[in-house]
């Protein structure tokens, strides 16, 4: 499977690259996980979204659901070959209010997941994890069932002691990395050290940062990921646009 990085900053975009969205690809089967702002002009770069099978969002922050609507417009009103009829939004019911959101008529349908219950999506098999954030978040872990390959994605989280066992064998680990080595006070999301101890204690051999900060040097994200995770995995800061063989 391929994974293409369409938006990779948290909170709010930045020198014109949008928040968290990416696309998951196997055959001609197409997974858009999480969809934030500026996903829809980056996803027509790399695809048509008629060609979108479906739409998996982790959590409904608006900086991985602010283009959500643009795109059901997209679906209800350009001309095309669809991959399918209408479009199935997945997404959690713990916020009914945000779920009831994702049905738009003749265009897209919310289509609820249960945590803890594995679901099926086309090629891929998934399985989630209730992450540590200020409203109700789930991290997948994807595979392909066709070659076992794994992908898991953090979602939005603090870090704790469940994350590690979840990720444990993965090919690939994406994390949320949202700030430095020396971040001080709150933190709903990882640090630099705390997404490279992640990816030691896991056994994973790639891990790839995202939900990058605005300000700072990248670098110095990665390197002191690095630090943490050791020699024995691989530590990318991602960049919208690249894309990841699985």
């Amino acid at each position: 499977m391929k994974l293409t990085v369409l938006g990779c900053y948290g909170g709010y975009p930045h020198n014109g690259i949008g928040t968290s969205s990416y696309l998951l690809t196997s055959g001609d089967y197409h997974l858009l996980v999480d969809c934030g702002s500026g996903a829809l002009l980056a996803l027509e770069e790399v695809l048509d979204p008629l060609q979108l099978n479906a739409v998996l969002l982790t959590h409904y922050h608006h900086d991985h659901t602010a283009d959500v609507g643009v795109l059901q417009y997209l679906w209800q009103l350009k001309q095309g070959k669809r991959a399918e009829p209408v479009l199935p939004i997945y997404g959690h019911t713990a916020d009914p209010l945000n779920f009831g959101g994702l049905t738009w008529p003749n265009a897209t349908v919310g289509q609820a997941y249960e945590p803890t219950k594995t679901l099926q999506l086309g090629p891929f098999s998934i399985d989630f994890l209730a992450t540590h954030h200020p409203v109700p978040a789930y991290a997948p872990r994807i595979t392909e069932t066709a070659t076992g390959a794994t992908l898991a994605f953090t979602a939005d989280t603090a870090a704790f002691a469940g994350l590690a066992d979840w990720a444990t064998g993965v090919d690939v680990l994406l994390a949320d990395t949202n700030f430095f080595a020396n971040h001080q006070g709150p933190a709903w999301h990882l640090t630099s050290t705390q997404a490279g101890n992640l990816a030691r204690q896991a056994g994973v051999k790639r891990l790839l940062l995202t939900h990058l900060p605005q300000t700072g040097d990248l670098t110095q994200l990665a390197t002191e990921a690095q630090a943490a995770a050791g020699d024995a995995t691989a530590v990318d800061v991602v960049t919208a646009g690249s894309s990841y063989e699985i």
